[in-house]
């Protein structure tokens, strides 16, 4: 039987993030003896707010230097858990911050670590982790016989853990080593208004390059069309993608939505979200977008064009209409 580690940093709240009890109910999954390690400036929240989950043992490294993403405290807060919990597994959302700072902690282990894990699970006794490769085009399940093994597991893959709030729970507090030549001096970030990229978003929204084409007047509309898309993720959260093809144009001296970078990218050579719904206005739904879109559960699009590839079996419902039109529309409705 596994001895399973799950790992979680806190966010600025001291809470959990959905990513963390995602990894939290994978480890649950597994079986065998479970300990909890939070990392954070205090994790008291956090772990009343898993209590419930039965773990058999509470690791912490608590204090102000571990609640800023830095590599050297957090792997120093890693390495201190991972070798008081004395763990064959070591599971782990795959945050920004845990993907820059577990390999290398696997390495002062010379255990093995795999990132971008899609799931895990006991397969004849052993655990195997499911993996995409190849822009998501190809399946792996792998085993590993090497221990300790750090798994970075991808948000939006498993179920997050849902169970009740538990009481106080008994934490050991480890000391380690804070000392860093890095000095955290304050966080720069976009107004709440204008942040674009929501990867908790229950909607993915996505543009095409037709919102900076010439309109039905024989001109292009791009403040309009930003206008439009901003308005509707303010009002909706959701989260906003892009075509290869429309965040290429600033190099191209074209008209441009200045609120799309080429973070906003889905597709081949994108990223590859998991949003529960998805809209795609102004694209055509070819391979690089499908590649992009695989894991969205439920897909819609706005084309005026009625043969566009997502009309070809790509999308579960296809409207054919003007995109204008239709978002400036919602976004009425969603004002009202």
């Amino acid at each position: 039987m596994e001895k399973i580690l799950f790992l979680a940093h806190t966010q600025a709240d001291g809470t959990l993030a959905n990513s963390a009890l995602e990894a939290l109910g994978a480890a649950l999954a597994l079986g065998g003896e479970l300990t909890v390690g939070l990392v954070g400036a205090a994790v008291q929240a956090a772990a009343g707010q898993i209590g419930g989950c039965g773990a058999a043992r509470w690791l912490a490294v608590e204090g102000e230097p571990f609640g800023h993403p830095r590599y050297a405290t957090d792997a120093s807060a890693a390495e201190a858990i991972a070798r008081a919990a004395g763990a064959d597994l070591v599971l782990a959302a795959h945050t920004s911050r845990w993907a820059r700072a577990l390999p290398g902690v696997a390495v002062r282990f010379e255990g093995r670590v795999d990132t971008h894990a899609a799931s895990i699970a006991m397969v004849n006794q052993v655990p195997a982790v499911t993996r995409w490769f190849y822009r998501q085009r190809m399946q792996a399940v792998l085993t590993r016989s090497a221990r300790p093994w750090f798994v970075l597991l991808d948000s939006g893959c498993c179920p997050a853990w849902s169970g009740q709030p538990g009481a106080a729970v008994n934490i050991e507090r480890i000391a380690t080593d804070a000392a860093t030549r890095t000095t955290v001096t304050g966080l720069r970030a976009p107004q709440a208004g204008e942040q674009t990229i929501r990867p908790d978003a229950r909607l993915l929204f996505v543009a095409g390059a037709g919102w900076t084409k010439k309109q039905s007047d024989g001109a292009v509309h791009a403040d309009k069309a930003e206008e439009l898309i901003l308005g509707f993720l303010r009002a909706s959260r959701a989260s906003l993608g892009g075509s290869k093809s429309l965040v290429d144009q600033g190099g191209e001296g074209q008209a441009v939505l200045t609120c799309m970078t080429h973070l906003n990218q889905i597709g081949q050579t994108g990223s590859t979200p998991r949003h529960p719904k998805g809209l795609s206005t102004c694209c055509h739904g070819e391979e690089p977008h499908v590649v992009g879109w695989r894991f969205i559960t439920e897909r819609r699009a706005i084309n005026l064009d009625a043969n566009c590839g997502w009309a070809r079996g790509k999308a579960d419902v296809l409207y054919v209409a003007d995109a204008f039109a239709v978002m400036e529309r919602l976004n009425r409705l969603l004002d009202a």
